[in-house]
């Protein structure tokens, strides 16, 4: 097997000096402050101390010369933890950050795409270098679920609906929660200098369409995702947030005729134990930020994490997966033992309803979510132990955060029973939305109500009529819980007008949209 993209910028970016006893069960290392960012140690420069090193089972801190010693076996990688006012090395071509050192000397076994190439014997030392950089309490960052090209036709897709508008944003660095391509890993590379094109560093969850599914079991299905990425579950600390990366995929292997048995949700039990070693390290009073691809509440060990999790004051966790938005409250009904419910967003997808729909005028599908919430992607802003969340559609202006569905013509007698609604893309339990007719009308409460969005089911039949529309058919459309109604006020004034929608989030910010109606 060739040398691999991953193992040529590990050997660049962490150091490792000379060989060692092939049966050596213990890494040692030092995590040195690199001034000059050249990704080695040179004289002078200082190991750092109070550094968090994990094995993926262990955490161990690094003395006052940043000296580390840890456990390993012939498959393991080993990672620094980022503390807060520091950096790893980022690769310069695809904006990764290179944050561990992978040992397994006899590498991967063969699949389909290329996984971990032979690493040889555990050097003497594997050291990890870190440079200083600025991590105030306010920063932005950017959430990504599911890209899901599947070829560079997608990509494209991707790059001009998505990466355009955000090339140059001034956010710290980014994160996609799983489904980064859809099956076809050889397109890892190019949906990595794709999403580099933005200019910042990017971390990666794994998703269940990233796996090898040739793979026996679910240790080595994430082969070619390890040689890429690197590990697949891992933390790091930013400004005075900790960040959690977790696996939630359990590959249930192949049959006897090598058919994949497919996926669950869960976490298991070697993870679960690194987390809770992980956790002893990070004061309570700090902001928890979980990131995984399914959805918390569909993982069957869910409740092991809640354990973790739930007597920390300050936590907010975020998955995809489902290709819809939503905002999660957890609650004792659904196992949560915290004194507070706990928020669980439920991101929206890059690539929308899987790229799929009639093309726009640029040619690219209208990829709306099964929800009816349009493709895009969440900027996220920390602010100490408190984060607000921006929902953003793709290619439209930031204010676009609802569609309303009304009849144009209305007969006044029939108004009191035409009903309104309004699909708030990113609305939960804990938004405000109101309607008035007219400029003089007063504000009424609309209801939150789980309803299909209007405009979803008008494409479901399209795509079911004797002339369907062009592009790829798109899948069922689901229940959204963001809808809100409410009917027109009785004896309403004749003539043309607006119904005015406004809604107040749970962060504060109001959000207005109109359209037109006739009432004759």
């Amino acid at each position: 097997m060739k040398c691999s993209v991953f193992t040529c910028v590990v050997v660049t970016l962490v150091v490792v000096t000379g060989p060692s006893d092939p049966l050596a069960a213990t890494a040692t290392g030092v995590v040195f402050h690199d001034e000059n960012r050249n990704g080695k140690r040179d004289a002078g420069e200082s190991g750092v101390p109070d550094v968090r090193v994990s094995n993926q089972r262990d955490v161990v801190i690094t003395d006052d010369k940043g000296r580390y010693r840890i456990p390993v076996d012939d498959d393991t990688t080993i990672f620094v933890v980022k503390p807060r006012g520091w950096m790893t090395p980022v690769d310069p071509e695809f904006k990764l950050p290179r944050f561990y050192y992978t040992h397994k000397p006899a590498g991967s076994p063969a699949t389909r795409y290329d996984g971990v190439s032979p690493t040889g014997t555990l050097p003497n030392s594997v050291d990890f270098p870190l440079h200083r950089q600025a991590e105030p309490d306010t920063f932005r960052m950017i959430m990504f679920g599911d890209p899901q090209a599947r070829n560079e036709t997608e990509l494209e897709y991707m790059a001009r609906d998505v990466i355009n508008e955000l090339v140059g944003f001034d956010a710290d660095f980014g994160i996609t929660l799983g489904d980064i391509v859809f099956d076809d890993l050889a397109i890892f590379d190019q949906h990595n200098r794709t999403v580099a094109l933005i200019g910042i560093p990017w971390y990666n969850v794994i998703g269940n369409h990233d796996l090898n599914f040739d793979a026996p079991s679910d240790k080595l299905s994430d082969e070619t995702f390890e040689r890429v990425f690197g590990p697949n579950y891992y933390s790091f600390d930013h400004g005075p947030v900790h960040f959690v990366v977790l696996d939630d995929v359990l590959w249930r292997g192949v049959d006897e005729n090598k058919e994949p048995r497919g996926y669950v949700g869960e976490f298991g039990e070697q993870q679960l134990q690194w987390l809770e070693s992980d956790l002893r390290h990070v004061p309570e009073n700090h902001l928890l930020v979980l990131t995984m691809h399914i959805p918390m509440t569909q993982c069957r060990d869910r409740e092991a994490l809640y354990r973790l999790m739930e007597k920390r004051p300050y936590s907010l966790s975020f998955s995809a997966h489902t290709h819809t938005q939503e905002h999660v409250f957890l609650r004792e009904q659904d196992g949560w033992r915290g004194p507070e419910p706990h928020h669980h967003v439920i991101n929206v997808t890059v690539c929308g309803s899987w790229w799929q729909g009639a093309p726009d005028e640029r040619g690219i599908p209208h990829a709306t979510m099964r929800d009816g919430a349009p493709n895009g992607y969440s900027i996220v802003t920390f602010d100490g132990q408190k984060a607000s969340i921006d929902f953003k559609a793709a290619s439209q202006p930031a204010a676009s955060q609802m569609n309303i569905y009304a009849p144009y013509t209305v007969e006044s007698s029939q108004a009191s029973d035409t009903e309104i609604l309004v699909n708030v893309f990113a609305g939960s339990e804990r938004s405000k939305v109101e309607m008035r007719l007219g400029p003089d009308g007063s504000w009424a409460p609309m209801q939150q109500v789980t309803r299909m969005d209007p405009y979803k089911l008008e494409i479901q039949q399209a795509e079911q009529s004797e002339h369907p529309p062009r592009g790829r058919k798109m899948h069922e459309p689901s229940p959204t819980s963001h809808m809100w109604s409410a009917k027109l006020p009785a004896e309403p004034p004749v003539g043309l007008t607006l119904i005015q929608v406004r809604t107040t989030d749970m962060f504060g910010r109001t959000y207005a949209d109109w359209r037109p109606i006739h009432i004759k």
